[in-house]
């Protein structure tokens, strides 16, 4: 039976120069691979040893990208090795099947939406009217599926997203801040309902996944095993599972980590080291 490989892209597999995190000396720093150009300019990193690793990695298993991003956000990626058959995205409202939607599958999920959650609407308002334009920099929509605000960081008040993600979570939907963007993004849509329909439809097995944000979590819980990264929302809550591995790397290297651990155990090949 196939091995399933559902992972997270941004701060997980790729990284944006700020988010490399390469704290070793200039000289000790890994060859990088640019794996995505917007407006002409290059935009996210692997290392080249995590390339190679995900280029076998698609001859040994069924790799998924598994992303928040827009369908536009991610075919601007242009991921090493094999093109995947299955891709997730904005956070499981949609599923490319050899590149195209899976119109009835986005049609199952906007059914759920509409009987579980309080609608996109009412979300935004309040978002417009509460987020300060001190620090608001963008209000995005995605997919007309969830919304999400690009912030100055450093200037967000800490009370303001204590306050959003209770307001949120009455209401059916939840908040996760990653780098500069607050996502708020309905309970019902989730990365692991379309991982387990990718499962069904191809007879895997054995699921692994990897992520680092609260987004990440119910993907990591719903696969066989998981990785995080030792950066992001899930590390800083010292979030784990029993069948999480909490990688120390942080930055490229863990991307590159993860890939390697993901290599390994799609070939049945011993586990380096307990989960954490």
């Amino acid at each position: 039976m196939p091995v399933l490989v559902a992972s997270d892209l941004d701060r997980t597999l790729i990284y944006s120069a700020a988010a490399l995190a390469l704290t070793m000396p200039d000289a000790r720093a890994p060859r990088l691979l640019c794996v995505e150009v917007h407006e002409s300019r290059p935009l996210s990193y692997m290392t080249e040893t995590a390339a190679q690793l995900l280029t076998d990695l698609g001859d040994a298993a069924v790799f998924v990208p598994t992303t928040t991003r827009t369908r536009k956000q991610y075919q601007r990626i242009n991921l090493p090795g094999p093109q995947p058959a299955y891709a997730i995205c904005a956070n499981g409202g949609h599923l490319l099947v050899d590149g195209a939607t899976d119109h009835d599958w986005h049609a199952r999920v906007l059914a759920r939406l509409a009987d579980e959650c309080a609608p996109l609407d009412e979300i935004r308002e309040h978002l417009m009217r509460t987020a300060d334009p001190v620090w608001v920099r963008k209000h995005r929509v995605a997919e007309d599926l969830f919304a999400y605000l690009v912030i100055e960081r450093e200037l967000l008040p800490d009370e303001w997203m204590k306050e959003l993600a209770a307001w949120a979570e009455n209401r059916g939907w939840t908040v996760s801040l990653q780098g500069r963007k607050i996502y708020a993004v309905p309970k019902p849509l989730t990365k692991s309902a379309a991982v387990h329909e990718v499962a069904r439809r191809t007879g895997a097995e054995l699921t692994l996944a990897a992520g680092d944000s609260l987004l990440d979590a119910d993907l990591l819980l719903a696969a066989d095993r998981g990785w995080r990264p030792g950066h992001g929302e899930l590390a800083d809550a010292k979030w784990t599972a029993p069948a999480i591995t909490a990688l120390p790397e942080r930055g490229a290297l863990a991307g590159e980590r993860i890939t390697r651990e993901f290599l390994r155990a799609a070939r049945g090949e011993t586990p380096a080291g307990p989960p954490a």
